[in-house]
């Protein structure tokens, strides 16, 4: 019997190679190449006729007929926040996040949600007119419970005499041919990991199978309207797994964030064809499962009931929301190798706003261990949080409290000099509503005129790091 020939594929760009190696050829990522069979190619007939086969017509852009997408709640308004208004027909969404943080409840609920509102639509319209039925319905195929499992689950959510439609099945082909026959508005696969198609002889989990599981699924989802919810695995990194050209084929990415010991979870679009990314929707998880938490900035600011050194709060945004972060530091006397420790923030650019703080605003740390905390476990990515977070140590350093009501947001440059911070006035905005007194921002963000919406809100714009000291060391 012939030996079946093998290929290692990598798993974070999908290139082959036909041995082994270390490091990736393609990508240059180490320890990613994986073996897997090497699947019969078509025959050289079909390639003839592939070959012959006949172009799509070719338009112009001012000839194409460009329309909105028409969405559909799913009943969670987080969610249909994250997603852009809510689910696309045709579209296809990857959701991925650690075990056990929530992914199947989140999605089990807003089935639900769907299928009621369905079920009451479809009583007040009465049976649809015409030969053509429209898409309605959803479906859960479940390939790692059984469907008791599911129905347990629901019933401990509070979801008793549910209507959503369970599809126990691993196997592709069954799976696309219960979508044909039951031609649901929106499908739920949990998981992608656990799909194999009997094409191919690698598996269940392996890059090829879930390689060519997804394009399948996502062929079936443009072709039918039907849209598709791919529930995916992480890595310990708490990267998706399985080859990094499945997020390539999905038009949406979503990842679940957040600790298991926590009862917040935080759920950002990475990739978002039909929307904006870097959209993020905030739950809490109760007995009865998720719930959207209408104002974040509750969670990420600590319930201090006088303020305390080390404290400053900022105005981030994430996405199109902005929202108030507590930013804390901790300054402490260090031995002969101070440490810098970022949570939340990156740590590199702390090292940065620490050279930058002695250079133009006379505060030495050289010889001090500094933390620096972002409250709530949220991560900032953007640069507006500077001006803050070396507020923040200088309180921790002098020992005093920033005043109370007190926010500061803002880039810091090399020279010292303060930056403005984007949609500057949409931050000022939300803290004013949130009820803060004092705002140190940069001159750029302050407001040209007077706005109602900024009543009660002190604004003191500034222009250099040093400045923006004086100005708070005057507000003690």
């Amino acid at each position: 019997m012939a030996k079946e020939k093998t290929v290692y594929t990598c798993t974070e760009c999908g290139g082959t190679s036909p041995k082994w190696l270390g490091k990736c050829p393609a990508c240059g990522e180490w320890n990613t190449l994986i073996e897997s069979a090497v699947e019969p190619a078509a025959s050289s007939r079909n390639n003839r006729f592939a070959a012959l086969a006949s172009t799509a017509a070719v338009a112009t852009l001012g000839e194409i007929e460009a329309s909105d997408f028409a969405r559909t709640p799913t009943g969670q308004d987080e969610l249909d926040r994250v997603l852009g208004g809510g689910i696309v027909e045709g579209g296809v969404v990857l959701i991925g996040g650690d075990p056990g943080i929530g992914k199947s409840t989140l999605l089990l609920q807003a089935l639900d949600s769907m299928e009621r509102s369905w079920q009451q639509t479809l009583s007040d319209a009465g049976p649809p007119q015409g030969a053509k039925a429209p898409l309605g319905g959803t479906l859960y195929v479940t390939g790692e419970e059984s469907g008791a499992q599911v129905a347990l689950r629901a019933r401990r959510l509070g979801l008793e005499g549910s209507r959503v439609s369970v599809l126990a099945e691993i196997q592709l082909e069954k799976i696309l041919a219960a979508l044909h026959e039951k031609k649901p508005a929106i499908a739920v696969i949990d998981s992608i990991q656990t799909v194999y198609s009997d094409q191919l002889t690698s598996a269940p989990g392996s890059v090829a199978q879930v390689r060519e599981c997804a394009a399948h699924l996502t062929r079936a989802a443009k072709a039918s309207g039907v849209a598709i919810v791919l529930v995916g695995h992480v890595t310990k990194e708490g990267a998706l797994a399985g080859p990094r050209v499945l997020e390539h084929m999905v038009d949406t990415v979503l990842y679940f964030e957040g600790d298991t010991h926590s009862s917040f979870r935080l759920i950002r679009a990475i990739k978002n064809r039909f929307g904006a990314v870097n959209e993020i929707g905030v739950f809490a998880m109760t007995e009865k499962g998720l719930k959207g938490v209408s104002n974040p900035s509750a969670i990420f600011l600590s319930q201090h009931s006088e303020p305390v050194p080390g404290s400053c709060v900022m105005v981030t945004l994430e996405g199109t929301r902005p929202m108030l972060v507590e930013i804390q530091a901790l300054v402490d006397s260090g031995g002969p190798s101070p440490r810098r420790l970022s949570v939340g923030l990156d740590r590199d650019r702390l090292a940065m706003l620490l050279a930058v703080l002695h250079r133009h605003a006379g505060v030495a740390c050289m010889d001090q261990d500094v933390f620096v905390n972002a409250v709530g476990g949220v991560r900032i990515n953007e640069p507006a949080a500077d001006l803050a977070v070396m507020l923040a140590i200088t309180s921790s350093l002098r020992g005093k409290p920033l005043p109370k009501g007190f926010l500061a947001f803002g880039e810091v440059g090399l020279a010292g000099e303060v930056r403005p911070a984007p949609r500057g006035q949409e931050r000022l905005k939300e803290a004013a509503k949130l009820g803060f007194s004092v705002a140190v921002v940069p001159k750029a963000n302050a407001p040209r005129r007077h706005d109602k919406a900024f009543d009660g809100l002190t604004i003191i714009a500034v222009e250099r790091i040093d400045e923006a000291m004086d100005q708070v060391r005057q507000l003690d």
